[in-house]
């Protein structure tokens, strides 16, 4: 978490400067648009910049209605990228008027021709370049707008080889199919969603995992989609684990006894589709005589208002003799606060949880979302010596009805014996 906190603060700071550079931008056409002078102007600025950072660190540090911080943090965002656009185009003109100043320098020397001069009616660059920039931070968040709906069912199949030294060779090229975060209570398009299920039966994996968050805050959520999840199925089985919104932590309950009923119905659920949820336990994935272990555990998160009801000490029980241990984990955050530096023996873990924020960019080769601030890992692969972590950025949606350039994740990856090639070469 060190290292996520002060990635925040320096990611702050920045923005502090920019915020002050756009200001100052903005206040070179208090001439023509008054209001931007008045006092009132400068201290609804300060008061907005001051309540959405402070909105952010809470989103970061303090336990609130998860709703309310995606709202908060996508404000955030949104009006960031607003001044990021309208800052470029500032520094554009900022440019400019700097190659003017050198050049009257240099003229004094006598090395430049006279400056031409511009018909008295056209329109000033600097105030032409400024309402530019107004209009280039404006077009991102129309289609920041246009685009959140578009995104939400518009399913992305993510195929990968993943590497393990130690595979048995009867598992050498068996296909693994990973679906993460539901989230069933925010479906309205059950054709939709049927569309990307057949689109993962469509691949024929031999193996699926689902790592967690089936629904928002209750079983009951399930009960217009349980058919549509019950097609989920593989030849060796379908292996499950429990996410944060599983438990009913989110829902206000008339009794703790409730609470736990809802609990117990949400596992009942992963049994009627017959997908094999494990709590803090494990299982063995045979092939003729070989084995590998399926360990599964209940949702442990790092940032302090998330649970940690997983016990990595009953999921690795009698292991040992395994030589390839696959974890479902919820949180990524588990692998590098528990995972990396107590289970050494943990070759790969599947996680989900972040959604990517369901705001970003994802490519092949690069990506960037505000989640990244919160957590060291958060879409995609990633290595440390040699254990690795996979992180699904989620099926479904919660928050908000949109997901811009973090699209919905079906990930399949073909299992292969020996090193990664990639990672010999480096």
């Amino acid at each position: 978490m060190e290292g996520v906190t002060l990635n925040l603060l320096f990611f702050i700071a920045i923005v502090l400067l920019l915020d002050v550079y756009v200001f100052k931008g903005l206040s070179k056409l208090s001439v023509k648009w008054k209001f931007i002078g008045k006092r009132w102007f400068l201290i609804t600025w300060i008061t907005v910049t001051t309540v959405l950072l402070g909105g952010l660190l809470l989103a970061v540090y303090v336990k609130i209605d998860l709703g309310l911080r995606l709202v908060i943090v996508l404000a955030f965002f949104g009006l960031l990228l607003f001044k990021a656009c309208f800052a470029l185009l500032l520094l554009i003109d900022d440019l400019r008027r700097l190659s003017i100043f050198t050049g009257r320098k240099l003229k004094k020397t006598g090395t430049l021709a006279p400056e031409t001069k511009h018909a008295p009616d056209t329109i000033p660059r600097s105030e032409f370049l400024l309402k530019a920039g107004l209009l280039a931070g404006a077009v991102p968040l129309a289609a920041f707008k246009l685009n959140m709906k578009s995104g939400l069912y518009d399913y992305q199949v993510k195929r990968h080889n993943l590497y393990l030294p130690n595979l048995p060779k009867a598992f050498d090229g068996m296909k693994l199919g990973q679906i993460s975060d539901i989230h069933s209570g925010s479906f309205f398009d059950k054709k939709a969603v049927l569309g990307g299920v057949e689109m993962l039966l469509g691949e024929k994996p031999d193996v699926i995992f689902f790592t967690g968050d089936l629904v928002n805050e209750q079983t009951n959520e399930m009960r217009d989609y349980q058919d549509i999840f019950n097609k989920v199925k593989a030849p060796l089985g379908v292996f499950s684990s429990l996410g944060n919104h599983d438990y009913g932590d989110y829902a206000d309950w008339a009794t703790p006894a409730a609470k736990q009923k809802n609990l117990d119905d949400l596992v009942q659920t992963h049994k009627n589709m017959g997908w094999d949820l494990l709590r803090n336990e494990n299982r063995r994935l045979k092939i003729g005589n070989e084995e590998i272990g399926i360990l599964g555990i209940e949702n442990w998160g790092e940032l302090s208002r998330f649970p940690k009801y997983g016990r990595m000490d009953l999921a690795v029980k009698n292991t040992d003799d395994l030589p390839v241990k696959l974890l479902l984990s919820h949180d990524p955050s588990h692998w590098r606060a528990q995972v990396l530096p107590h289970y050494p023996q943990i070759d790969m873990v599947f996680a989900g949880h972040t959604h990517g924020m369901q705001f970003g960019l994802r490519t092949e080769h690069f990506q960037w979302s505000p989640v990244e601030y919160l957590y060291n890992e958060w879409a995609g692969f990633y290595r440390e010596g040699k254990q690795q972590i996979y992180v699904n950025v989620g099926y479904g949606f919660f928050g908000f009805r949109g997901r811009v350039g973090i699209l919905p994740e079906i990930t399949i990856f073909t299992l292969k014996a020996g090193p990664d090639p990639l990672q010999s070469l480096s």
